[in-house]
């Protein structure tokens, strides 16, 4: 984890990596809930990917989807030294045609124990409006980010950056959804940028 973490600093865009707090939050997670079968949405260099791989059995998988292949190769010696590698599909591309064509086929309906995503916030509740169909009943959608830098709770005419004014609207939307789904239960944690975890219940 250590040597992907300092690879991935030398990158320029080094922000939109996972915490190593988070990361490691993550790794005992999944073994706390013994997820097996996992996806991630937004893989980057791979730092989550790889605290995921770690945790799940040696027979576990996990559906990885970025739009960016070079970032993932970048983090990907780091993987295959870890033993992990084969755990992994990656799909290169826009995560939505592949969750549609997941949905389409009822075989896929609650078949995953753990979902991370970690990608396009304007795209979060799309995402999540396919994912809860995907996710079992007592498994696990885990949405980063959702404290935007501590934006969602700024009055109205904070002083911000400018993306990160644009995409505060899309994560304060998501977090609004989320508080009134009855089909899960979340728990927000202030791990990293802000993680919400969402407990399929029904």
């Amino acid at each position: 984890m250590k040597e992907l973490r300092e690879l991935t600093a030398k990158h320029p865009w080094n922000l939109m990596t996972t915490s190593a707090d988070e990361g490691q939050f993550l790794n005992m997670l999944l073994k706390l809930i013994n997820a097996k079968n996992t996806m991630e949405i937004g893989v980057y260099t791979g730092y989550s990917l790889l605290a995921t791989a770690l945790a799940i059995p040696d027979d576990g998988k996990i559906l990885a989807m970025d739009v960016n292949r070079e970032n993932y190769e970048l983090g990907l010696p780091v993987i295959q030294k870890a033993g992990v590698a084969h755990k992994i599909d990656f799909k290169e591309g826009p995560a939505l045609p592949v969750l549609d064509q997941l949905v389409e086929d009822e075989k896929n309906h609650g078949s995953f124990d753990f979902i991370f995503v970690d990608a396009d916030k304007d795209n979060y509740l799309n995402y999540h409006k396919r994912l809860i169909e995907l996710v079992k009943v007592g498994g696990l959608i885990g949405y980063d980010n959702t404290l935007w830098n501590g934006s969602v709770v700024a009055p109205p005419d904070a002083p911000l950056r400018k993306y990160v004014r644009y995409y505060r609207d899309f994560v304060m939307e998501l977090n609004k959804a989320l508080a009134v789904d009855p089909r899960i239960e979340i728990c927000m944690l202030p791990v990293g940028d802000g993680i919400t975890l969402c407990r399929r219940v029904k």
